[in-house]
């Protein structure tokens, strides 16, 4: 095991982490909340831990990154960028510890959606970002992104798309990795803004709209409220939100080939096919039973709440 191009390469996961806290800063400075002051040590954190790492595999080299190296890289990147996102909850007071913060940014991370939080809305909208955006950049990947900019390190990076994507024969769309990742990171970018316009148009607010789209494209489900989309009562965000799930848990090469305007490339894909039908009978079964158990009192209702939890 070559562990100097490992620490090379988590180096530049944890300084990613550590750069995407600038946004939820944002808010923060915003609302003049008390929470900047977490984030602010979050991201001194995890630059200190990056530049050890940097410096420690400093005179790695491409040829060293090989496939036991790579899912080495992939392991250990869950932990260490747990380990720095969880820092803003725990300096701001949101978990009295770090087990809980770890856990916390582990499940927005890694887009399980399960949460140790009882009172969400408590928190300040710096650390409510921050906690959708952990999602979001699971959702297509830390690794996927890093993976844009391994080569100005000098690594390589087809091991580590091997070891990150899932499935017997990951699909490159272009023949360099380091495009393929930047073009996988366009659609991800592409489809997350068409949703944040499609709630605003609906009424819901910035902030509001940019954290639910965070849950729904990464498919975890975090919210910033309590009682997360339902608490709204409205239709028309429920919809939204339910076409884009199931858009976000398609296979993204698709979408890109069907951008450049072949749309066949959805079901000739026999995957697709498969997720499609089995969706399909998944809502209709759902309403099926929501709407014979009285549930809800309308067939319409009863397809609407099926859908939206299939």
């Amino acid at each position: 095991m070559r562990l100097a191009v490992v620490a090379k390469v988590l180096s530049l996961l944890c300084l990613i982490v550590s750069l995407f806290m600038v946004f939820p800063m944002a808010w923060s400075l915003a609302d003049g909340s008390n929470d900047l002051s977490a984030l602010l040590g979050g991201m001194g954190t995890g630059l200190v831990v990056s530049a050890v790492l940097f410096a420690a595999g400093f005179k790695a080299k491409a040829r060293d990154l090989g496939v036991r190296e790579a899912f080495a890289v992939v392991s250990l990147s869950w932990v260490f960028a747990s380990a720095i996102g969880g820092v803003p909850y725990l300096l701001n007071g949101t978990v009295s510890s770090f087990t809980d913060a770890f856990f916390e940014a582990m499940s927005g991370f890694t887009t399980t959606g399960a949460s140790i939080l009882t009172d969400i809305q408590s928190n300040p909208r710096g650390i409510l970002f921050w906690r959708d955006l952990t999602h979001w950049l699971g959702g297509m990947g830390i690794i996927v992104l890093s993976l844009a900019i391994l080569p100005f390190l000098g690594v390589g990076g087809m091991q580590l798309y091997k070891a990150e994507v899932p499935g017997p024969v990951p699909e490159k769309i272009t023949p360099r990795v380091r495009q393929t990742a930047l073009l996988l990171w366009g659609v991800y970018v592409l489809l997350s803004a068409l949703q944040v316009g499609a709630l605003m148009l609906g009424g819901m607010d910035l902030f509001e709209s940019l954290t639910h789209t965070f849950g729904t494209m990464a498919t975890g489900g975090f919210s910033p409220l309590n009682g997360s989309i339902g608490q709204y009562g409205n239709p028309y965000f429920e919809w939204v939100i339910t076409l884009f799930m199931f858009l976000a848990g398609a296979n993204f090469v698709l979408h890109y080939l069907a951008l450049k305007g072949d749309l066949g490339a959805w079901w000739r894909d026999e995957e697709f096919r498969f997720y499609a039908k089995i969706t399909v009978v998944s809502v209709l079964a759902a309403t099926a039973i929501l709407f014979a158990t009285g549930t809800y009192g309308t067939l319409s209702d009863s397809f609407r709440y099926g859908a939206f939890q299939v």
